[in-house]
């Protein structure tokens, strides 16, 4: 009799602990696969710090092959989900395609940025979810306060040292926190002509910094921020986003190069072509994790729809804190189910406090319920961050060391462009490259061999006509010409510039917008 296959798609929070939790209880008594388009698990929440040169990219970065034992790995995104013949169809990322079969499967795809309807923004602005997107902020930051040091024009110093972040979030403060500190190193090392100072601006509809969490920690943030000068406005968005600024809901035009989307999430595109009924966008589960109608089939984390059975009536929200939980009671009710584990259990909860890293010794927290501000919580932030990394922990805490005896390194060094990080993907932890194939929408199931293998999932162009539409080249060629301030290379994989081609513009992209966008 063979064995059974667990096939696991996704290795955010919820899928790697899903990973690693059924190879624990099946003990070679099942097939696990796991697949991602990448080889590591991301530790989102160190990413601003990434971003703010305090840790260097692979510290928050846990490898997949090397801490998930007794798991096979496919590297590839999912395209199809096909629930009658119980398939995953799937891309690897040189464009071939492949088909896994399974008994039980895992849907752990998480989500992408949050598109809203603005002008503009699809064009100009820059997301902050995927590890390419960290990496390209630090140098269009670092680039951007260089350029401003040797600028005569006052009003072009001023719109390259001005920094605005939509979404007062959990993410959006602490990029705007991290990044103020950096602009400031920055600007000590490039003296800034007249006096200019990098200005930051952090915006949100909402009444106040972190709308989700505690008010307590909410007026800690907000203290913080407004102390190191940052201008933060609430009941203030952008109404409009072009090449020269942005233009606010209250009417004011903010002169800047630079717009950083954190507004929120979105589940990942893929849920919406399984089928099954969906709430907001999210794939419908049952309290056990599983899909109604579906025994074989699991979701968990941001593309599941959990019911919150602490407050009947509602749906878990989209934190990492749900997702990694999530990801444990999944894979003990799959083991359950193929009778190789313990009984199943319905997902319950219970709020352990949240934690704000502000950067410095400052941060706001407050674990099981209990207030905290200053380095008490800074404390307890980063002891939290190192006991929830699977991995790394003694790079990370030797980073936070250097980085307190030692200058922050503050050079660019240009291996993630512009345009090889839209806003508008739905593979944030992928940078875009020439002729590769882009996720833009829902999937679309192949219904023939004509088939193009890295077609669009909405039912598109093919990828030679997607890439062109993205701004990038079709394959075997360089991207196209594009408008001042772009990035004509592709960045690490290929470089097709001349070498006098002039610096880039940044987070301000002026590319032909993705057809796909919103």
């Amino acid at each position: 009799m063979s064995r059974p296959h667990v096939v696991i798609v996704g290795a955010g929070f919820a899928g790697y602990r899903a990973a690693r939790t059924v190879a624990r209880l099946t003990r070679n008594r099942a097939d696990v696969t796991l697949l991602n388009p990448t080889d590591y698990f991301l530790y989102l929440p160190l990413l601003p710090q990434v971003a703010a040169g305090i840790l260097e990219a692979r510290r928050v970065t846990v490898s997949l092959p090397g801490t998930l034992h007794g798991v096979r790995m496919v590297l590839g995104e999912a395209d199809h989900v096909d629930l009658d013949g119980r398939t995953v169809h799937y891309s690897d990322p040189e464009g071939g395609i492949g088909t896994l079969n399974y008994d039980r499967l895992v849907l752990c795809v998480g989500s992408v940025n949050k598109l809203l309807p603005i002008p503009g923004v699809a064009e100009h602005a820059h997301g902050f979810r995927g590890l390419p997107e960290a990496l390209y902020l630090r140098d269009h930051v670092t680039r951007q306060v260089e350029l401003a040091a040797g600028e005569d024009d006052p009003k072009a110093c001023a719109a390259r040292c001005t920094f605005v972040v939509v979404g007062a979030g959990y993410t959006g403060t602490e990029v705007a926190a991290q990044m103020q500190l950096l602009t400031d190193r920055l600007a000590r090392r490039h003296p800034l002509p007249a006096g200019f100072r990098p200005r930051w601006m952090l915006l949100d509809v909402a009444p106040r910094v972190l709308p989700e969490m505690d008010e307590r920690l909410s007026r800690t943030a907000d203290r913080v921020l407004r102390a190191r000068g940052v201008d933060v406005r609430m009941g203030t968005s952008v109404k409009e986003a072009t090449h020269d600024g942005v233009l606010l809901t209250d009417g004011e035009f903010v002169a800047s190069r630079s717009l950083v989307w954190c507004v929120g999430v979105r589940p990942d595109p893929l849920v919406e072509a399984v089928g099954q009924p969906l709430e907001k966008g999210r794939l419908i589960v049952d309290p056990y994790l599983q899909v109604p109608g579906r025994p074989e089939v699991f979701g968990c984390g941001d593309a599941a729809a959990v019911p919150d059975l602490e407050q009947p009536g509602k749906f878990t929200p989209m934190t990492a804190q749900h997702a990694w939980r999530q990801g444990r009671v999944a894979a003990e009710n799959v083991a359950a189910s193929l009778g190789l584990g313990r009984r199943r259990r319905a997902y319950r909860h219970r709020d352990l406090g949240f934690a704000v890293d502000l950067g410095g010794i400052q941060a706001a927290a407050n674990p099981f319920g209990i207030p905290l501000s200053g380095p008490a919580a800074g404390a307890v932030t980063r002891g939290y961050h190192l006991a929830a990394l699977p991995g790394n922990r003694v790079r990370v805490a030797a980073d936070w060391l250097l980085d307190a005896v030692l200058p922050r390194q503050g050079v660019q060094l240009g291996l993630v462009r512009s345009w090889s990080v839209p806003l508008d993907t739905a593979s944030p932890e992928l940078a875009r490259v020439p002729g590769g194939p882009e996720r833009v929408g829902a999937p679309e199931r192949p219904d023939g061999p004509e088939q193009t293998p890295g077609s669009e999932r909405a039912g598109g162009p093919d990828r030679a006509e997607a890439a062109k539409q993205a701004g990038a080249a079709e394959p075997g060629g360089a991207p196209p010409a594009r408008g001042r301030g772009d990035h004509p290379a592709p960045g690490p994989v290929k470089r097709t510039d001349a070498p006098d081609h002039p610096a880039p513009g940044p987070v301000r992209r002026t590319d032909p917008p993705d057809p796909a966008a919103g």
